[in-house]
């Protein structure tokens, strides 16, 4: 039996391991967004994460690495804001601080050509 397809047009917010293996684990492009609630940079990313869940084909999920610090550590995320993007399950970009939306959009529309 498979997992449902997720359609999301805003971020998902991961509430467990099983729960971010299983988005990650989708087909297509999964952008995560590692984050802290005290992190202000990735309070100003915030917006620009919910616009690419809106008008983009990727699925956005958001971990707080205070919360999941097993996963931040399994992904060698060490400061935030810490973009991955995954596709078809496997990690292949990571982007590192804050970033304009622009360059965001551009890593997504790469993974998915």
């Amino acid at each position: 039996m498979s997992e449902p397809e997720i359609v999301a047009d805003e971020p998902i917010h991961v509430d467990s391991v099983e729960h971010f293996k299983a988005v990650v684990d989708r087909e297509g492009v999964v952008l995560v967004d590692f984050y802290a609630d005290w992190c202000g940079p990735c309070k100003m990313l915030e917006p620009i994460v919910e616009t690419l869940a809106a008008e983009t084909d990727a699925v956005v999920a958001k971990v707080d690495i205070d919360e999941f610090q097993q996963l931040a550590g399994a992904y060698q995320v060490q400061s935030v804001p810490n973009v991955v993007f995954f596709a078809d399950g496997e990690p292949k970009k990571r982007v590192v601080g804050m970033r304009g939306e622009d360059v965001l959009r551009s890593v997504i529309e790469d993974l998915s050509s």
